[in-house]
């Protein structure tokens, strides 16, 4: 498979999905670690219309996992219930084996669990690593008046801030960037600094809203690289939400399929690829 410039795209090794005592499937590597996440019967309602209903998926420790559909099928919805934007109607979200019916956004953030969107959501007058850093606040540790005075506690902190965005920003190779104006980056670099900052909250499950939207042919192989680099560096799952069936067939090892709010379907890229019910989907009937 090759991409629009013609160029090899490297397709992930093929990977073994084994089943678990909930009736959920995860590569075979996880097996002997407690799933990053499940979902059991989640749903939520806005008046008599019922936006999804019946989700019911599990994610191992370092799956990287697609979940896609037509449009309006209920994808953004999902992230939103799992993120606590919404407050599920029926169900329960496990994240490491803890109900999270009590949490709201900020405690899910603290939880493991962070998020890029659909449409960029930078500081565009702050630096690129400001912008990393400001997703940091949770785990800086000097007080108020720490900072006012410039503490030596203050110092300690801000240093080990810095260390930490390069580091990330390194991931992508844009640590030469750390000084830039974030709105002055590239599309592609701007689509980049936004998972880069989501990863500074430390998540144990991050989800990507449409990560190659807008973006090139080139760009998307890259960010398909940059996406394995992140889960084998960090050891953390994936779940992500794309229409680019390329990058989804050849980076994701179980996919879910929603359809109006229901799946539809769950399996390997393989099983995916030749399902009647998903083609149907996306197609329609003859």
């Amino acid at each position: 498979m090759s991409n629009q410039e013609g160029n090899p795209v490297k397709k992930a090794d093929p990977v073994k999905l084994v089943p678990v005592p909930s009736k959920g499937m995860i590569p075979e590597r996880d097996i002997d670690k407690k799933p990053i996440l499940e979902c059991v019967n989640l749903g939520i309602s806005f008046g008599g219309l019922k936006a999804v209903e019946d989700f019911n998926i599990i994610i191992g420790r370092t799956e990287i996992s697609g979940l896609i559909g037509p449009n309006g099928a209920g994808k953004t919805t999902v992230f939103n219930l799992l993120t606590k934007v919404y407050q599920p109607t029926t169900g329960t979200i496990l994240l490491d084996g803890k109900d999270t019916h009590d949490m709201n956004a900020m405690k899910i953030s603290r939880a493991g669990i962070a998020r890029t969107f659909q449409n960029i959501r930078l500081f565009h007058n702050l630096t690129v690593e400001d912008n990393v850093k400001v997703a940091m606040d949770a785990n800086i540790k000097y007080n108020m008046w720490s900072g006012i005075f410039r503490l030596p506690g203050y110092w300690k902190e801000e240093k080990a801030a810095h260390e930490r965005a390069l580091d990330l920003l390194s991931l992508f190779s844009m640590q030469g960037m750390a000084r830039f104006p974030a709105g002055a980056l590239p599309y592609g670099a701007q689509r980049r600094l936004e998972i880069v900052r989501a990863l500074a909250t430390n998540p144990s499950l991050l989800l990507l809203d449409e990560p190659a939207a807008g973006m090139n042919p080139s760009e998307t192989a890259e960010l398909m690289e940059n996406i394995r680099k992140v889960r084998d560096t960090l050891q953390i799952a994936v779940l992500l939400i794309e229409h680019d069936m390329n990058l989804v067939m050849n980076i994701c090892e179980g996919i879910c399929v929603l359809n109006f709010g229901k799946i539809i379907a769950k399996g390997t890229p393989e099983e995916i690829q030749s399902n009647p019910v998903v083609i149907e989907a996306y197609l329609g009937k003859k």
